[in-house]
């Protein structure tokens, strides 16, 4: 204990000389600059003497002791001062009942100086122990009033506030709120707590800071509690007020004598503990409470930011939720998003069908039974479809319902089965530029209430928040579609243009056979070359599938000089080609994109050269690569049109050409790890060099991969 009194006695010091310091400050400070900071700094000052007298009492006698809490009543009444002359000013006017509070606490503050003042000149050293319990009770009135004070002043301040004068505010319901804890738990236990009251001077000094940022120019923004802040400060206010209750029904017990104390005790438990359980158990006790506070304690019914950090993180979100509901369904997620925002505990999402109708597609939470997504029990007509769009309103189907199929619910043409069903609550047309493209119905909260202009307006810009996101969603699948098109549309064009090779090659063949049918090498010729004919259309029907898997996927050890002989035997009726290839030459690629691509170069070669130029088809190997040029004496390109426009697709030289030719053979070799070089100058032909992997180069690197493999393992 000597310890504890030792420490009391130097924080009280210290906390003397802090306020005596900041009295003499404040007293010296420009009183002008100070008033643009807050309304009363006179008043500030006189606050600070106060303090500093009730700590320059604290270190004369203790704390806890009566002439400490005769000071702490000219502290209260100090605090008091400053607290009214600054929340009656313009810029933070004071309610009526606040004003009536703050007179009612001067009042308890006068008589306690008044009493302790006499009982001192009467006694002479201390208080009567009846003049004690006083004080302490009026101690305990004046901390739950001031607490009061600060919270609602300061919330009704508003924008006018700044931060000099709620860090003034707040430190004094700091100090008030420890008061109040100490001598609530001495009420409770019948016995002072004197560790709590030997550190009421370390609580002087945790707020000496506060009338420095008071005085100087810092903090000019205004500062505000979160709503979840503020809903925690008022359960504890909550709390608390039971707390001071139990302690001034313990207080006035002792003083008229019985066991009322305990009985009133036993009382306020069994009453809390009801309420606490039927708030735990109850969803519409919870809805109830929280609509209360809402109403009661708050400017708005909804705190915006996090309403709308929540409604886009639901939006936005790819997990699963609660429930088991699977979020990936946009769907669904805009439905609970919108219900989220009103407190609704499920939510229908319809979507227009083929007739402009509007179905149910999705659903949220929505009870089983009274939907029915076959019939015409879940159909939003065209019409009300229609005039939901048109006048973009927000349905309050209650409304509708008392109207009773008057003129409003006549113009929206709401069905008869979401009237019938009085889960319904509210009808949210969701627009994007003016068009409707989508309708969500919430489901009534467990707390039923009429939409006020602030309901309409969150819904009205929520639903058109959700609507882009929608919008953006069928777009994606209108692109995704599209692309499939426009890979068939690709597919389609390299087979129209492989069919016109091979109707060229089909009509030369005709105009041949009315001149050499009865040659019986020419009928062979003919024959292989149908076959040959057949088995490319074959192929070209399934590369229309969309089943047909990338060339690329297919590669493999590939021996060169048979694909060049079948492309000089597909071509030999219209010219003859000198093929030359290295023995045993092999490439690494697919077969039949190594022959497609060489049967382009060749007959765009034929196409480009005189009839009676011959065509050349070499294949080598060279650097580690197989190399196959088509070398032709035609008329040559230039070397711009080489660059800009011979790759591009439908891009040609010839008439009626489709010019995918050299583009599709690009395409092709690159899938294949390969490359197409071109050389050529007007008036001096080309040759077109396609080169390939040499398929032992590839072999032997697929070797050393292997072993390079195996001997990390074994290290």
């Amino acid at each position: 204990m000597a310890t504890l009194a030792g420490l009391a006695e130097i924080l009280s010091g210290l906390a003397l000389a802090g306020f005596v310091g900041v009295t003499l400050w404040l007293l010296g400070r420009p009183r002008a600059r100070m008033a643009v900071l807050m309304p009363s700094p006179r008043w500030l000052t006189i606050a600070a003497a106060g303090v500093a007298a009730w700590c320059g009492a604290l270190y004369a006698w203790s704390p806890g002791s009566s002439q400490a809490l005769v000071a702490q009543a000219l502290r209260d009444l100090a605090m008091l001062g400053w607290l009214s002359a600054t929340f009656w000013s313009a810029t933070a006017p004071m309610s009526r009942p606040l004003r009536l509070i703050a007179r009612l606490l001067a009042t308890i503050c006068l008589i306690a100086l008044i009493l302790g003042g006499a009982a001192h000149l009467r006694d002479g050293a201390a208080a009567s122990l009846w003049i004690g319990d006083a004080l302490q009770i009026g101690g305990m009135i004046v901390a739950v009033g001031g607490l009061l004070i600060v919270d609602s002043a300061t919330r009704r301040g508003g924008a006018g506030l700044r931060a000099p004068l709620l860090a003034v505010a707040g430190g004094f319901a700091m100090l008030w709120a420890y008061d109040l804890n100490a001598q609530l738990i001495g009420a409770l236990t019948g016995s002072a707590p004197s560790t709590l009251i030997a550190l009421l001077p370390a609580v002087a000094l945790l707020i000496l800071p506060t009338f420095v940022i008071a005085s100087m120019d810092m903090g000019r923004e205004r500062m505000q509690l979160s709503r979840a802040a503020a809903m925690r400060t008022i359960v504890l206010i909550g709390a608390a007020a039971y707390l001071v209750l139990i302690g001034l029904t313990g207080a006035v017990a002792r003083m008229i004598g019985g066991n009322y104390g305990e009985l009133a005790q036993g009382l306020f438990l069994t009453v809390a503990l009801g309420a606490g359980g039927l708030l735990f158990l109850s969803a519409r006790a919870r809805a109830w409470l929280s609509v209360t506070i809402t109403k009661h304690f708050f400017e708005h019914r909804y705190d915006y930011r996090a309403e709308w950090m929540r409604f886009t993180a639901t939006l936005g979100q790819g997990a699963k939720g609660d429930g088991g509901d699977d979020d990936r369904n946009l769907h669904r997620r805009v439905a609970k998003a919108l219900a989220e925002l009103t407190g609704s505990p499920g939510a229908l999402l319809m979507l227009p069908d083929a007739q402009g109708s509007f179905r149910v597609a999705d659903q949220w939470h929505w009870p089983a039974g009274g939907v029915d997504d076959e019939g015409e029990g879940a159909l939003l007509s065209l019409r009300s479809a229609f005039m939901l769009q048109e006048t973009q309103h927000i349905v309050d189907l209650d409304a509708q319902r008392r109207g009773g199929g008057g003129s409003e619910g006549e113009d929206l043409a709401i069905p008869l089965w979401l009237l019938a069903d009085q889960r319904a609550w509210v009808v949210v047309p969701v627009l994007h530029f003016q068009r409707m493209i989508a309708v969500v119905v919430l489901h009534r909260p467990p707390v039923s209430r009429a939409l006020d202009w602030e309901d309409l307006d969150v819904l009205r810009i929520a639903g058109r928040q959700a609507a882009s996101y929608l919008a953006e969603a069928q777009g994606q699948q209108a692109l995704s579609e599209a692309k499939r098109f426009d890979e068939f549309n690709r597919r389609f064009a390299f087979i129209m243009h492989d069919i016109k090779n091979l109707a060229s090659q089909l009509s030369l063949l005709a105009s041949n056979a009315e001149r050499h049918a009865d040659k019986p090498a020419f009928r062979a010729d003919m024959v292989e070359t149908l076959k040959i004919s057949s088995g490319r259309l074959s192929d070209l029907l399934a590369r229309l599938s969309p089943r047909d898997r990338n060339r690329a996927a297919e590669a493999g050890r590939t021996l060169v000089e048979p694909v060049l002989i079948d492309v000089a035997a597909e071509v030999r009726t219209r010219r003859g080609l000198f093929v030359g290839v290295q023995a045993g030459l092999a490439a690494w690629g697919d077969a039949a994109s190594i022959r497609q691509i060489v049967q382009h170069l060749v007959v765009n070669a034929i196409d480009a050269s005189p009839p009676d130029s011959a065509v050349q088809l070499v294949a080598v190997a060279e650097h580690g690569r197989v190399r196959i040029d088509v070398i032709d004496q035609g008329s040559g390109m230039t070397r711009a049109f080489i660059r800009d426009e011979l790759f591009k697709p439908f891009v040609s030289t010839k008439d009626g050409g489709f010019g995918l030719g050299a583009f599709e053979a690009l395409q092709l070799a690159q899938a294949m790890g390969g490359s197409i070089e071109v050389t050529s100058e007007p008036g001096c032909g080309s040759s077109f060099t396609l080169w390939l992997p040499l398929a032992d180069a590839r072999a032997e690197a697929a070797a050393d991969e292997r072993i390079m493999k195996v001997a990390k393992n074994e290290r």
